[in-house]
């Protein structure tokens, strides 16, 4: 019998999977589905953990980062509801080549990757579904390496806040983003300092394109910080 709840959480959030599951498939999805509440800061999976399981984030906010050279982090990715993560390195055949990691209270489900193996092999519509994630991934990815070698720190400072904007959206007042970053998290997301990222929001203040309240950043002029994440200067 399918769990009531999960159905719920299911029906609500992975639709995009869900609606091209028959019956028998939907039920083995429910069983298999298990769902996690991550605090802030908390570790989905680490660098060089063995992929388990296909991940899907419902509430909350999620990074995926990596260590680089110092031990210097850097942002690969953020994820937003409902997105899914975590199973490239499965389909690879490789342990994780990055971490996820909440950047807020999160609510996570996690499906053992055998029971996807076993729904790829038995129905095609979800083969086609995940090469789909990976392509859009591998596309914004191309675009992100561009971004961060070629933009200058103005340009780089803008896509990020554009970035934050268009996955999170705006609170209630439409102009607060719905996301409240550490600036080291930020200048990580922009490949530069801390110190650098601190400077460039000051002069965004200045410029009166956006207002900072500590973490909370009020964009009050978004057509000129698209443009300047556009230009690159």
């Amino acid at each position: 019998m399918i769990k009531a709840a999960l159905e719920k959480v299911i029906n609500e959030d992975m639709s995009a999977i869900w609606s091209v599951l028959d019956t028998d498939q939907k039920r083995l999805v429910a069983e298999n589905l298990e769902i996690h509440n991550f605090k802030k800061n908390n570790y989905i999976y680490l660098e060089g953990d063995e992929p388990e399981f296909l991940w899907c984030l419902f509430k909350g906010k999620v990074k995926k980062v990596k260590a680089g050279v110092g031990g210097r982090v850097q942002i690969l990715r953020l994820i937003r509801p409902v997105q899914y993560f975590g199973f490239r390195a499965h389909f690879a055949e490789e342990h994780y080549v990055s971490s996820a990691m909440a950047i807020e209270p999160s609510t996570v489900g996690s499906l053992p990757l055998t029971v996807v193996d076993q729904l790829i092999q038995d129905n095609n519509k979800i083969a086609k579904f995940f090469i789909k994630e990976l392509s859009r991934n591998l596309g914004g990815s191309d675009t992100r390496i561009v971004t961060l070698t070629q933009k200058h720190i103005r340009g780089r400072l803008a896509e990020s806040l554009i970035l934050l904007l268009d996955h999170y959206g705006y609170e209630d007042d439409n102009s607060t983003l719905k996301i409240y970053m550490a600036r080291e998290d930020l200048a990580s997301l922009s490949n530069m300092t801390t110190a650098n990222a601190i400077r460039t929001l000051s002069t965004f203040v200045n410029e009166k394109i956006i207002v900072v309240d500590g973490r909370r950043i009020k964009i009050i002029n978004e057509p000129m910080l698209r443009k300047i994440s556009k230009l690159g200067y």
